[in-house]
Parts: structure tokens; C-alpha cells; sequence
């Protein structure tokens, strides 16, 4: 092997070589105080399936909080009686899909739909990190990139479950409607703030304007900087790109289906 085919792996090396060692306890904490330590150390040792695990645990967790607070068949209720989709049904046939989509193997899916589309995002949010990473001209693993994914995940995912639990013991059923802007658990984003009858559009273009979601960006850019080897302006690029990817989608899902 020669001397230029050697030099990359150990340039590399080096790079890592003063990381600071963290614990998996201590990556789970530091990613709250010290993001830029944190992404230093998961770059040299990267790691996600604790934090994984916990992000699906919480998941899990609130969805089944959830449906003891608000039975099933209310929330099956909630979802047909607003959506744009089923106007035009009459009662009894909202009544028979009602009934049918109340049904215990639906309950099952809803229940665990949550904590498997949970996990896709995960694996599939790291390969595009890992794709914008190479784009712009970095370089990064994809261990790398699902630790980066995972850990700017995961702190959103921990103030975010502190205060859905808070929410589902303050509130009363009867003002807990998931289908209905502003009146789910949580109002960090805009969208959440308009009223019902407004348009399906601007409502999910605004409700990527949201607290958590801009938390969770900012963990995300600090860590493909570090991890990725990307400038400032790089990793805010990949960032950028693929919130505004997200709100399109949500844009034309509304356009097309009504909500």
C-alpha cells in the first residue's frame, strides 16, 4: 500500500484521536449542554441504539397514554368526522366505518404504527444525512449519520414526552381532539394556532414553523458540522434542505387530500 493510500485513514485517526471520551449515560445527557462535545465523541465513537430504544420507548409510551386518556373509537370518530375526504358520507355510512375501523386489529395497528414509523425515520433520515454529507462534500459513515440523526432526535423527543405527559394529565378528554388544529396535546408550531376552517395548505406549511422541530435542527447542524467535517453553512444547507423537502410533501399531501 502506499504512503498517499495510508495517509486519509491516518489524517483520520488523528482527527479522532483527541475526541473526548463519553459514556453512553453521558452522550444521553451532554447532548443538552454540550452538543458540540457530544457529536465530537459519537464522530469517533458513534453510537444510537440506546438512544433509539428510548426515543421509541417514548413513542410507544405516549401512544398508549394516549388512547387510555382518549379511547380509540373516539379518536377513530375524531378522524373521520374531519377529514375533508368523508364530507360527502352519509351517517350511517360514517357509522359503519366507524365501527369498522374501531375493530381490535385496528386498535393494534394504531398502537404500534407509531414506534415502527419511528424506526424507518430513524434509518432512513440517516442515509440522507449520509447523501447530503456527500454532497456537500464531507465525509461521514453511516453509523455516523444515524448517531447524528438519532441524538438530534432524541433531545426533542425528551422535552417533548415530559411535556405530551404533562399535557394528558391537564387536559380533559373532552378538549383533546388529534385531528383538530390546537386542540392535540402540544402547540409548539403555527399551524397549530389556526382555525379550523382554515385552509389545509397554509396549515401545514405552518406547522413546520415549530419549536421542537427548529430545536432538533439546530442538534442536527451542529452535528453533521462536527461529525460530517462540513462548514457552518454545509450542514445548515443539508438541514435546510430536507425541512423544506418535508414541508412540500406536507403541502401537496394537503392539496391533494384535503388535511
Amino acid at each position: 500500500m502506499s504512503y498517499a493510500e495510508q495517509t486519509p485513514q491516518t489524517d483520520h485517526a488523528a482527527e479522532d484521536a483527541g475526541a473526548p471520551t463519553m459514556s453512553t449515560p453521558e452522550t444521553l445527557a451532554n447532548i443538552f449542554f454540550d452538543p458540540a462535545g457530544t457529536f465530537a465523541a459519537l464522530r469517533a465513537r458513534p453510537r444510537f441504539l440506546v438512544a433509539g430504544l428510548l426515543i421509541v420507548a417514548f413513542t410507544i409510551v405516549v401512544t398508549f397514554l394516549i388512547f387510555q386518556k382518549v379511547p380509540f373509537p373516539v379518536v377513530v370518530r375524531q378522524a373521520i368526522e374531519n377529514n375533508p375526504r368523508t364530507a360527502q358520507m352519509s351517517a350511517e355510512d360514517k357509522e359503519r366505518a366507524i365501527e369498522m375501523q374501531s375493530k381490535p386489529v385496528f386498535r393494534y395497528i394504531g398502537m404500534s404504527a407509531p414506534a415502527i414509523g419511528t424506526v424507518v425515520v430513524l434509518a432512513a433520515g440517516a442515509g440522507i444525512y449520509l447523501l447530503g454529507v456527500m454532497l456537500m462534500g464531507g465525509r461521514m459513515s453511516y453509523k455516523q449519520a444515524l448517531s447524528v440523526w438519532t441524538y438530534s432526535s432524541f433531545a426533542p423527543a425528551v422535552l417533548g414526552t415530559i411535556l405530551a405527559v404533562i399535557m394528558l394529565f391537564l387536559k380533559s378528554p373532552d378538549d383533546l381532539d388529534f385531528n383538530r388544529p390546537g386542540a392535540g396535546l402540544l402547540v409548539t408550531n403555527v399551524g397549530a394556532f389556526l382555525g379550523s376552517g382554515s385552509s389545509p395548505i397554509l396549515r401545514a406549511a405552518l406547522s413546520w414553523l415549530d419549536l421542537f422541530t427548529f430545536y432538533g435542527m439546530y442538534l442536527a447542524a451542529t452535528g453533521l458540522r462536527i461529525v460530517g467535517k462540513l462548514s457552518s453553512g454545509g450542514a445548515w444547507t443539508v438541514v435546510l434542505a430536507l425541512w423544506f423537502i418535508g414541508m412540500l410533501f406536507s403541502v401537496v399531501r394537503a392539496a391533494v387530500f384535503g388535511g
